[in-house]
């Protein structure tokens, strides 16, 4: 009898356990999901930017100045000395409570630095964080692009993974793990700003330790060391509402000292480090010799105009630009953007662009079709591109606020394909299948097996490659035969208990050794069940969101399987009487316009109410939820439009709003709506758009409070409604 019992109860555990298991796995899928559709999100709004500036301010037309603004680098960050005076006429008071700072740093003042953001005292002053920005901006243009270190020196080098503005994390290594120095060498690979509400801090310890221990303390550029992706992410946000007077100053240098990040480490000739990963075409020597400060943003291609067709003024370059991959798998044409739109007979926006970029997002996302190109060598070695155009006559299409401008394709330059060896090392994941192919999930670099890793550490006679780049629920994994080896330290990423984070040891046996931790005041109190389940509302929500924000799309495509119904449609999408659907049809409508290659079946009972018979009554997926503060102006279509694309409109809001003040005029709202309509490609009535501008401007004094406005689109659910009454 007690052996039965034992085993009813171990089967009951295990069953217990793997239902846990399944609802783990798809949380995480949620979560990663969501996450990468908004990176494709923020490559296509970009890509649309940089289509602006490349071509239409060599028009002679309306000149998107609110664009070039915060996208233009008119400056090189080698030469430009202008602001390096600037902080020394910003003044300190005798009041104020916080670090001082003066150089060269010494341990004083990094220990000061840990103990004022431990302690959340006042922000570092202005004065000392420009001036600590300038000094890491000097060091760094000394360093080549890729660092090589060695364990000779010393017993072992600690590897750290994103940080993503979460300071607690990394000062919990810190106290785990020892502060940096000469016995206790760091590399951290890059990605730590944006998403988390501490990234200036991490920033100001993190360049603070560089310049104290120059030869101890290694950095590698991220993915997010990018000011273009800080509009999106809370970065530019964060430095605006804690630096008000200097912000914009700050931001700048900071570009300057992004760019100058390099792109790589090399332990012992052994072991390669870099941010997201390689692609079939990634070339070591080739990466050396860039000039890796002339690209401010991996988002951005170089700026060359429409003339430059004729590839004037090519930049002699030192490497050798790597040939066509010996499988075949991928040519070199095929992985450089022109960043042209081009308008299709149905009236879309289409670009050819890179896999590495736009051409990666999956058709219902990407604002385009790829435009194919075929590739030779030239008799001086250098690849000349030609262009097979989409359209008969080779000329593209482009729309612009009602006007139609021909532009004649141009050769990729020079400088194009240095930028896409960056987008690569900076954007790609692996995978397990063999080959390289566009990275479809995030919009950019490529996904590389375990085929393409073996004959790059063959070639460069490397033991194994270190990258960061994605969550991990352990906090590091090992793929690729263990040749790859992923490290992410932001524990509680997607969710409080959501993930642990991780760092690694290597001595000079090279044999990592990982050390896993996790901060959190409640997490070591709940079960494993209570983390799962707070995971999984979390997630579940944000997906809710997400199928509200397609609600028309979802209905039109839930109606082409409900045939049979006999149910009344109202004009307004609204149904009488609730109608169903087998789940296959379920799933397969709500793939088709989401596109996040998620387990709908598995997914359905926590986001659907299933019918008797088992079908699928799919209009209560939009039962629980609501928009906060709708405007009797707004229409539902343009209400739906709002809220899907409302962080796209804020990044367009952002940079009219100079000041970062909040406040825009009426005059801005308008310029603000018309590019945000012509990235969609969508026409609204002006008279429509200052019926919308006046009743949001609630105090009619010509001025509107666009957070109020975003706050009018957001998506409340009725539970939280009833918590809060």
């Amino acid at each position: 009898t007690a052996i039965k019992a034992a085993v009813l109860i171990q089967r009951w555990y295990r069953r217990y356990m793997a239902r846990i298991e399944i609802r783990r796995r798809y949380t995480w899928s949620i979560f990663q999901s969501i996450e990468y559709a908004g990176e494709q999100d923020q490559l296509q709004l970009s890509s649309f930017f940089t289509f602006m500036l490349d071509n239409f301010t060599h028009l002679g037309g309306a000149s998107p100045d609110l664009i070039s603004q915060f996208l233009e680098t008119t400056s090189d960050p080698m030469k430009e000395e202008g602001r390096a005076a600037k902080y020394e006429k910003i003044e300190v008071p005798d009041s104020y409570p916080g670090p001082r700072l003066s150089f060269p740093l010494t341990v004083a003042h990094t220990n000061a630095l840990l103990t004022a953001f431990k302690q959340q005292q006042q922000q570092l002053h202005a004065r000392y964080v420009l001036q600590l920005l300038h000094e890491t901006k000097k060091f760094l243009k000394k360093l080549p692009n890729i660092i090589h270190l060695s364990t000779s020196y010393t017993k072992e080098i600690t590897i750290c993974g994103d940080l993503h503005g979460k300071l607690d994390d990394l000062l919990l290594i810190f106290y785990k793990n020892g502060l940096p120095s000469t016995e206790n060498p760091y590399v951290f690979n890059g990605d730590f700003v944006d998403r988390g509400k501490k990234s200036v801090e991490i920033i100001i310890i993190l360049f603070a330790f560089l310049l104290l221990y120059p030869n101890d303390m290694h950095l590698n550029r991220g993915n997010h060391e990018d000011h273009i992706m800080n509009l999106r992410y809370g970065f530019t946000k964060e430095v605006m509402q804690k630096y008000r007077s200097h912000g914009r100053e700050i931001l700048l240098l900071l570009q300057d000292v992004f760019s100058l990040l390099p792109l790589a480490t090399i332990i012992d000739n052994k072991v390669l480090i870099v941010h997201g990963g390689i692609s079939d075409m990634t070339d070591l020597d080739y990466l050396a010799s860039i000039e890796r400060h002339r690209f401010k943003s991996a988002l951005r291609p170089p700026r060359m105009s429409i003339d430059s067709s004729q590839d004037k003024g090519r930049r002699q370059t030192k490497g050798q630009l790597p040939a066509q991959s010996s499988d075949g798998h991928r040519s070199i044409s095929t992985r450089f953007s022109s960043n042209h739109l081009v308008k299709q007979s149905s009236g879309a926006l289409s670009s050819s662009s890179s896999s590495s970029l736009s051409s990666s997002i999956p058709e219902s996302r990407r604002m385009s079709d790829i435009q194919e190109k075929d590739t030779s060598m030239t008799s001086n070695g250098r690849h000349q591109l030609h262009h097979r155009s989409i359209s008969p006559t080779g000329i593209l299409e482009v729309p612009f606020l009602d006007s139609n401008v021909t532009i004649t394709p141009r050769v990729p330059s020079w400088e194009e394909m240095e930028w896409k060896q960056i987008v690569d090392l900076l954007w790609s994941d692996p995978k397990n299948q063999n080959g390289c192919t566009p990275n479809s999930f995030r919009g950019g670099g490529c996904y590389f097996g375990p085929d393409v890793t073996l004959r790059l550490l063959k070639k460069y006679q490397l033991k194994m490659l270190i990258r960061s780049h994605e969550c991990k629920q352990e906090g590091y994994e090992l793929c690729h035969d263990g040749q790859v080896i992923t490290i992410f330290s932001a524990s509680n990423y997607y969710e409080e208990g959501s993930n642990r984070g991780a760092y690694i040891k290597l001595g000079p046996d090279l044999v990592p050794r990982f050390f896993q931790y996790q901060v959190s005041k409640f997490t070591r109190r709940m079960t494993l069940q209570q983390r799962v389940s707070v995971a999984e509302g979390s997630a579940l929500k944000s997906l809710q969101e997400k199928l509200y924000a397609h609600r028309s799309e979802l209905i039109a495509a839930f109606k082409q399987h409900d045939i049979s119904s006999t149910g009344k449609w109202h004009s307004s999408n609204v149904l009488e009487d609730y109608r169903t659907v087998s789940t296959s049809d379920w799933a397969s409508a709500v793939e088709s316009v989401l596109r996040l290659d998620l387990p709908w079946r598995t997914l359905r009972s926590r986001l659907v109410r299933l019918a008797p018979d088992g079908s699928v009554e799919y209009m209560s997926c939009f039962e629980d939820l609501h928009m906060g503060q709708p405007i009797k102006e707004v229409t539902p279509s343009l209400v739906e439009t709002l809220y899907r694309y409302r962080t796209d409109l804020e990044i367009i809001f952002n940079m009219i709003d100079k000041d970062h003040s909040g406040l825009i005029s009426m005059e801005e709202f308008r310029q603000t709506w018309r590019l945000f309509s012509s990235h969609l490609h969508t026409h609204v009535d002006d008279a429509a758009i200052d019926d919308l501008a006046r009743s949001i401007d609630f105090n009619k004094d010509g001025s509107i409070d666009f957070n109020e406005f975003l706050e009018a689109f957001r998506v409340v659910h009725k539970l939280d409604s009833k918590e809060k009454h």
